[in-house]
């Protein structure tokens, strides 16, 4: 709240606010205190007893330390991180080839401070995640959209020819895609890395540098069977990075922690640009102790996929239109006014999210609870 004399300590004040930023808000979804939260494809489930008290020590431990500025470099947490993803998907990295920062939007907010900029472009395939617009403004880079298909998958052709005409130095690709739970092929990955090698800016040399292809698998873990990750590609590309998350599989929305895997002269860019000791003591201590659980706590994305899957079939049964979904939530349609629905189902205690293309919404997966208190209410918002 801001108080009278906040006011007038404010009155007359013209602040000096950066061209292009006048009248924007700042991002944001709903926040709203109701029943079932299916908005903003969060894990359902919070972490077990046991998981909490090995944060809990492993933080207090680190307290003892917080006179001290901590690891720069966060070695350990690389490394185990690294060890997660051999795991996970087959793929050994070292510690060097391993960048985290404060949730996977820092991240990628590192990515285009080390190749956006002034008079660079970066380029993504609409309708996508709703934040990278932002990432691009935020460092100045020109934000170019290329389309996606009816059904929400990359044409790869299109793809080329946006990658030709523009000459960006970023590529983003959502996969599993925010919103549509879309997960890319990885003829198509490996396509757009081909293009992309010499497919960027021309240097100072005259000569045509790399675009930086980003593949954000914030979802990988709920991909379904048979969807390899892109992380298997890096080897065959110096010039490619998979992003990830402890947000969305390990439940740890509220630790910020995100990651990615890429050549090591990559991530040594990404350490030129990050602010000092940006990863606190703190946020070390917890994401190690909630790897030490990682097998219990992907437990839970199996029941979630299943869960996912039953919604998809559910939906479809009663004549609505479903994306395909590799990821925890599903977009489904096409209503001819949306926001009907999503107050409907707000005034039953359901709040999903109004994203995407015009008269579709998207719901998390949430408990068997969850789902069965969003389907009742569906029924009865599509039936009156």
């Amino acid at each position: 709240m801001i108080t009278p004399a906040a006011r007038r300590r404010t009155a007359g004040a013209r602040l000096p606010l950066r061209s292009g930023l006048e009248g924007l808000e700042p991002y944001g979804a709903p926040q709203l205190d109701v029943p079932v939260l299916l908005n903003v494809n969060e894990n359902p489930y919070p972490p077990s007893q046991a998981v909490v008290e090995d944060i809990a020590d492993a933080v207090a431990k680190a307290a003892g330390g917080l006179n001290r500025y901590p690891d720069r470099d966060f070695a350990e947490l690389r490394a185990e991180l690294a060890e997660y993803l051999r795991v996970e998907s087959g793929v050994t990295l070292s510690a060097g080839e391993i960048w985290a920062a404060n949730g996977s939007n820092e991240v990628m907010l590192h990515l285009l401070q080390a190749y956006g900029g002034p008079g660079r472009a970066a380029l993504s395939f609409a309708p996508t995640y709703s934040m990278y617009p932002e990432y691009a403004r935020d460092t100045i880079t020109e934000w170019i959209t290329g389309r996606r298909e009816e059904d929400f998958t990359l044409d790869v052709t299109h793809a080329l020819d946006q990658i030709a005409a523009h000459r960006p130095s970023v590529i983003l690709l959502a996969s599993p895609n925010n919103p549509t739970g879309t997960a890319l092929p990885l003829e198509t990955v490996e396509s757009i890395a081909d293009a992309a090698r010499d497919g960027g800016p021309i240097g100072p040399d005259g000569a045509p540098t790399a675009a930086v292809v980003v593949v954000d698998e914030a979802y990988g873990e709920f991909r379904r069977d048979g969807t390899p990750s892109a992380l298997t590609l890096l080897e065959r590309h110096p010039h490619l990075a998979v992003a990830r998350t402890m947000s969305k599989a390990f439940g740890m929305a509220g630790l910020r922690l995100g990651y990615l895997a890429a050549a090591p002269a990559l991530i040594d860019h990404l350490r030129i640009v990050r602010l000092p000791y940006h990863l606190s003591a703190v946020t070390q201590a917890a994401a190690l102790a909630a790897l030490r659980h990682r097998e219990e706590l992907m437990q839970q994305v199996a029941s979630l996929r299943e869960e996912r899957d039953g919604l998809v079939t559910w939906l479809r049964d009663r004549g609505l239109r479903v994306a395909d979904s590799d990821a925890n939530f599903v977009l489904f349609g096409v209503f001819p006014h949306r926001d009907q629905v999503w107050n409907g189902l707000l005034e039953r205690g359901v709040l999903v999210r109004e994203v995407g293309p015009a008269g579709w919404l998207r719901a998390s997966v949430g408990t068997p609870e969850e789902t069965a208190a969003f389907k009742a209410a569906l029924e009865e918002v599509l039936g009156s």
